[in-house]
């Protein structure tokens, strides 16, 4: 059980990390709001005006998507080097090691909740608007959450042991783009793969959203049993990775 010491602390990192983020920067927290506005209006233009793509509300389909992956992308991979980027901390305090990566994920909430302020305007201006659905947003996003604090255990604590670990991440993430219904829709996936295929939890995350700001509906009850199933798999493999590898952390930080 967590203490009111550790919840303080889990506090003061990610306030931090958002610190750190914008220091020396003149727009400082608009960086959130510019960096996806800029890809959406380059992908909007090519797959509109190039490749005369037939989706109904592309920017609202790109922009929801972008923020979602740029979100996942961020927290795993700021999770991962965390352990590290902290190793003083660690060393000076008899903190509970695990909090670590969780603030890390955690630190990246904010600049999720400005860029979903940005989405609400791109869908009004777009001509849709919000709907009771949009409540599941909170549930299919804590599920996402519950994910991404099982994966950041996993490689923050073998980053510690194999310093390749962050670079297998971020190679991994350039592939993952191309693996979630970002510039393509999940109608386009092949039949044959599209169970597969919602079992990868930022895909499963994407179709919810779209579900939800697009169509005005909730996510199916399969989506959201194969999100569950994916994110409590993920944080008991992190849990018990992490549970092992911490023991040696003081011979490698």
């Amino acid at each position: 059980m967590w203490t009111g010491d550790y919840a303080y602390l889990l506090r003061q990192l990610i306030l931090k990390d958002f610190k750190i983020r914008y220091r020396n920067m003149s727009l400082g927290v608009f960086w959130s709001l510019i960096n996806p506005l800029v890809m959406m209006g380059i992908y909007v233009y090519v797959f509109t005006y190039i490749f005369k793509s037939p989706t109904r509300h592309f920017p609202v389909h790109l922009l929801s998507a972008i923020i979602t992956f740029n979100f996942f992308a961020a927290a795993w991979q700021s999770s991962t080097t965390s352990i590290l980027d902290n190793a003083g901390l660690i060393k000076r305090n008899p903190v509970r090691r695990e909090i670590i990566p969780i603030a890390a994920i955690l630190s990246n909430v904010p600049h999720l909740l400005i860029q979903m302020c940005l989405l609400i305007g791109v869908v009004y201006v777009d001509g849709l608007g919000v709907n009771i659905q949009w409540l599941w947003l909170p549930l299919v996003w804590g599920l996402e959450l519950i994910c991404l604090i099982g994966l950041g255990l996993i490689t923050s604590s073998l980053y510690v042991f194999i310093r390749d670990v962050r670079y297998i991440v971020e190679s991994f993430v350039l592939i993952l783009f191309w693996l979630v219904p970002i510039i393509y829709t999940f109608e386009m996936v092949p039949d044959a793969m599209r169970n597969l295929y919602q079992y990868n939890p930022l895909a499963a995350l994407v179709l919810a959203t779209h579900e939800i700001v697009l169509k005005a509906r909730a996510p199916s009850a399969t989506l959201l049993i194969k999100l569950t199933f994916v994110a409590v798999l993920s944080l008991v493999l992190g849990i018990q990775t992490f549970k092992v590898a911490q023991r040696r952390f003081y011979e490698y930080l």
